[in-house]
């Protein structure tokens, strides 16, 4: 996980404010009265399944959706009647986004900036997301990689303030995935605040600042990473080997203990709260040393998986 990026101003400029947003289709409630706000200069995540209402919410902010209720601001600009105003400031990259398949990278390119009243050296761009050598290549004829690197040269070329980044990385094997990081953290490190709209966790926990969690059509947490870890509060286990013989019932009586297994001379301890402190304090009043001692960290995968359990079951309760 990268270094989250301090920030010394007491009062940020939110540049996204999503108010009591709702979006239906037909008798389908596909976003169910979300609010969030997104800072100046960071990348906020959006995470969920499919169908939790991720990218309805995003192509609302995007000006592609109208939305059934609620208000939604972006640079203090409504989406809606200020959607040719907000094209110069916001560049989108749709997890739909498809482009002719003859016109070469640099037509493509050419043509996008040409949309735009100040637009950047699409030549310096295209350099810089090394899409130089493939510069004279069809749309067709690229790998799932460019295509990805080409998108996000077209949310750039226009300069500007917030970048909408919609299942980025999807369908993209460990190596290319991992290349399309690199190119999200370097549009922040441009001064552009991106929104990024993923299933994936790790690649939420790798890069955002905070994420918004969906479930259902509704945002069921909003935190940090490592915030929406400890709101979750998943399983830890403890893993070691015990210097002495140990009861497994001696740990099943420590608070937060929920299960003692055995692998081989291993012992594994799973629980909830200071898991760590409790055994550790056990083991040291017994003379026992826990040897290849070994902490299996909670994970946003795992706490995302125990928060949208948690909404699915209240939502069926409701229902």
């Amino acid at each position: 996980m990268r270094a989250r990026v301090a920030r010394s101003d007491a009062c940020p400029m939110n540049v996204i404010e999503v108010t009591d947003l709702s979006k239906r289709y037909g008798s389908r409630l596909a976003v169910d009265n979300v609010s969030f706000a997104v800072e100046e200069g960071e990348i906020f995540g959006i995470l969920g399944p499919n169908g939790a209402g991720k990218t309805t919410t995003v192509e609302a902010i995007a000006g592609l959706r109208t939305p059934d209720a609620g208000t939604i601001r972006v640079l203090g600009l409504d989406p809606g009647p200020d959607r040719d105003r907000l094209r110069r400031l916001v560049g989108v990259q749709l997890q739909e986004s498809e482009l002719p398949d003859r016109l070469t990278v640099r037509e493509v390119l050419s043509l996008f900036a040409a949309l735009y009243p100040d637009p950047m050296d699409w030549r310096l761009l295209m350099d810089e997301l090394g899409l130089t050598d493939v510069g004279d290549t069809e749309y067709r004829k690229l790998s799932g990689g460019q295509k990805q690197r080409l998108s996000i040269a077209l949310a750039l070329v226009g300069r500007p303030r917030i970048a909408i980044l919609d299942e980025l990385s999807t369908g993209l094997d460990p190596h290319a995935r991992r290349e399309a990081w690199q190119l999200i953290e370097s549009i922040r490190d441009r001064g552009v605040t991106v929104l990024l709209v993923t299933h994936l966790m790790e690649e939420a926990e790798r890069l955002a600042d905070r994420v918004a969690v969906f479930s259902e059509g509704r945002v069921i947490a909003i935190d940090t990473p490592a915030g929406i870890v400890a709101l979750a509060d998943p399983e830890q286990r403890l893993r070691f080997r015990p210097s002495e013989p140990l009861e497994d019932a001696v740990l099943v009586g420590l608070p937060g203990v929920r299960r003692v297994d055995r692998q081989g001379t291993q012992v594994v301890v799973t629980g909830t709260g200071n898991l760590i402190q409790a055994v550790t304090s056990l083991l040291a009043r017994r003379g026992i040393v826990a040897n290849d001692l070994r902490i299996d960290q909670a994970n946003l995968d795992e706490a995302y998986l125990a928060l949208t359990a948690r909404a699915t079951r209240t939502v069926k309760e409701l229902s």
